[in-house]
């Protein structure tokens, strides 16, 4: 027997079950499950960057779970159910892929041999978001005027969100003219960042002054990132995985050797690093 997505309505609906369903469940929010739904993205990313596809399928079992559990919800208290979020989902596809379906219809098709550019596609594909943009800022607050920033969510990991700032005010002509400036840029923001690190440390400062600086610079870096079409979120996390990788290293050379980790100077510490540094570089 093979279960469908009927199914797991049905299971969802049982765990919500105030009477006879789970207690934890039936107590969940909107809000309550948010990490929940972040942590499930993560570990399906996770499972994508270790290419073991019978845990990606479990993984995105658990993210669709998550997706249920809202509508579960929105159900509940009226607002959406499962089939409304698929009908707007849907709706909205066919309408932002007009190179795909061209009378605005599911059921329609595209000439091969007339197919738009990617040009076109692009243009088209901005185009269409910002006429949502402007359409969900008229429903949102009718009397404001709308904000070509508008609709990038603040919720996001800061580093995408900055990518997705710069991205779209390069769109409307803010942006540097080449790589050159933002080198420059960088040093200029470091050398800010040294002078409110220095002025904090005398008393002549504060931290907030700090932490604004450290933004500066790191938003500099996503732009340098973008300039270069390196993804930065996937730049740190590479180096992030490298970093645990020679460390965990370190541990094994001290262990075979019968030395303890934290009885080691740094600068014995150091040693080992540079001689794995070494070996991944003949490697």
């Amino acid at each position: 027997m093979s279960y469908s997505i009927d199914d797991l309505k049905v299971l969802m609906a049982r765990l919500r079950d105030p009477e006879t369903g789970c207690p934890w469940d039936a107590r969940q929010t909107f809000k309550s499950i948010v990490p929940h739904t972040l942590e499930e993205a993560h570990e399906v990313a996770d499972a994508i960057e270790r290419e073991n596809h019978a845990d990606l399928k479990d993984e995105l079992g658990d993210l669709l779970f998550q997706v249920i559990f809202y509508a579960q919800i929105g159900a509940e208290e009226g607002q959406f159910s499962f089939d409304s979020v698929v009908d707007n989902l849907v709706r909205k596809l066919v309408r932002r892929h007009p190179h795909v379906f061209p009378e605005g219809t599911l059921d329609s098709r595209i000439d091969p041999d007339n197919r738009p550019d990617e040009a076109w596609i692009k243009e088209s594909w901005e185009r269409i978001k910002a006429e949502e943009r402007a359409q969900k800022q008229v429903e949102d607050s009718p009397a404001a005027t709308p904000g070509r920033l508008d609709g990038i969510a603040r919720t996001l990991p800061a580093m995408v969100r900055a990518e997705k700032l710069q991205k779209r005010a390069a769109r409307h002509g803010f942006d540097w003219p080449n790589i050159e400036p933002v080198f420059d840029k960088l040093h200029e923001e470091i050398d800010e960042l040294k002078e409110a690190w220095q002025a904090a440390e005398s008393g002549q400062g504060d931290h907030d002054a700090v932490e604004d600086e450290l933004g500066d610079l790191l938003f500099v870096c996503v732009n340098l990132a973008r300039f270069m079409k390196v993804n930065p979120e996937q730049a740190v996390d590479r180096t992030n995985h490298k970093f645990e990788a020679r460390f965990r290293a370190i541990e094994q050379v001290l262990e075979r050797q019968g030395r303890s980790f934290d009885e080691e100077s740094l600068e014995a510490l150091d040693e080992i690093w540079q001689s794995v540094k070494g070996v991944e570089k003949k490697s």
